[in-house]
């Protein structure tokens, strides 16, 4: 069976995500969720004129020279504003984000004052709007500020609330069942006995899942038998997307392919020109997305960053986009390529000019978690590309667990 080219895998995934419904959440519940509609301001903010620096509130025309000494006729601070109208010759002791008073239109700091009782004298002269905030300086109601489609920030939840929004539509949290395969895995902290192997696909891949702002169900382990494997698929129910790792190989005891396809499997496309990830599979069982990735821990982590992220993203509304490659200097040589693209380990640094430097690890066996968790990104090795030297360019891509930054 031939190798089904990236471009195309990456195609026919798109089409095969669906965006899920969307839901109303609290304000409190929605970072890293995704909007389903645009929000709008709900007030003016800030709703009035307000003071900018705890000081004096004066009528400019007042204090076109200095020093001038005003009468301090009242106070105004947040929450407790000045009822009065200034006239002539009258200041207000004002506080940051109190509202002006009526007739105030600029505020004398006060280290430009000097304070005598109730008079107050001005040591600096006034301009109309000098420490002021305008009424609406920062957004004015039925101002759409967020739009559908945003991740929304930490940030964007304050905005909310300076909004008055209590509630923001949301595209529903992707369900997505995680199947681990094979006889040989054990549960981190289960005694392990000889040929057997701590299983590290399912709870990564959960990992990346809740990272991406999605609900991780661990269907658990499936020996290799097919009633094991029926008897876990038990779980799928409720899930909107079902991934395997390992299974879909052509070994005797890859099962996953077999008994889904029994199930009602669908595929799309399985075997891809990709390294590491050759055996990855793609299909629907019923009307679920469902994924197969590789065994070997890298293997599935690589396929999972490339396909499973922007699945995730499209099914929360949105786009299904891979991360845009970067141009970086090698820090060591590269071998030629062969006729699948190759994602290569590498960490990041600077050269003197401030150039990206990548440079990949020496060994790049796809069972090599240590290398995965602390590499900073893949290098990117397109089919049949030749060989290269250190110092030469080619392109990279950061590696971006998370959603959202907040």
């Amino acid at each position: 069976m031939s190798l089904l080219p990236l471009e195309e895998a990456f195609a026919n995934v798109e089409k095969g995500i669906s965006v899920l419904s969307a839901e109303q959440v609290s304000v409190a519940d929605c970072l890293g969720r995704v909007l389903a509609e645009n929000v709008a301001a709900r007030l003016t903010q800030p709703p009035a004129p307000v003071s900018s620096m705890d000081g004096y509130a004066v009528r400019a025309q007042d204090v076109l020279s200095q020093p001038v000494t005003l009468t301090r006729v009242g106070e105004s601070q947040a929450g407790g504003p000045y009822d009065g109208t200034l006239a002539d010759g009258e200041c207000v002791r004002i506080f940051t984000g109190a509202p002006l008073p009526a007739g105030a239109d600029a505020v004398i700091i006060q280290e430009d004052t000097d304070v005598f009782g109730d008079q107050i004298t001005m040591k600096e002269v006034a301009f109309e709007g000098k420490f002021v905030r305008k009424a609406g300086l920062d957004f004015s109601e039925g101002d759409i500020l967020l739009h559908k489609g945003r991740v929304l920030s930490a940030r964007d939840v304050g905005l909310l609330c300076a909004m008055n929004v209590p509630w923001v539509k949301v595209f529903r949290r992707p369900r997505v069942a995680i199947l681990a395969t094979g006889d040989e895995l054990v549960m981190p902290g289960e005694a392990v006995r000889e040929s057997q192997i701590i299983s590290s696909n399912s709870l990564m891949v959960a990992a990346l899942v809740q990272a991406m702002g999605g609900i991780a169900v661990n269907l658990g382990i499936a020996g290799d038998t097919e009633e094991s494997l029926r008897e876990t698929l038990s779980g799928l129910d409720g899930a909107d997307l079902l991934v395997t790792s390992g299974g879909v190989s052509v070994g005797e005891y890859d099962l996953v392919r077999k008994v889904l396809g029994e199930e009602g499997l669908d595929i799309d496309f399985w075997r891809i020109a990709m390294k590491p990830g050759k055996p990855f599979m793609f299909g629907h069982i019923g009307n679920k997305p469902a994924m197969g990735l590789p065994g070997n821990p890298v293997s599935s982590y690589v396929t999972a960053f490339l396909f499973l992220r922007p699945a995730l993203r499209k099914m929360q509304g949105g786009a299904f986009e891979q991360d845009k490659p970067v141009q970086v200097i090698l820090g060591a040589a590269v071998p030629e390529n062969g006729v699948r693209q190759e994602y290569m380990r590498a960490v990041f640094s600077q050269d003197p000019d401030g150039n990206l430097v990548a440079t990949p690890y020496n060994k790049q066996d796809s069972s090599m978690l240590a290398n995965l968790a602390h590499c900073e990104g893949f290098i990117i090795r397109p089919v049949n590309a030749p060989a290269l030297s250190a110092g030469e360019k080619t392109q990279a891509i950061y590696l971006k667990d998370a959603m959202v930054s907040v």
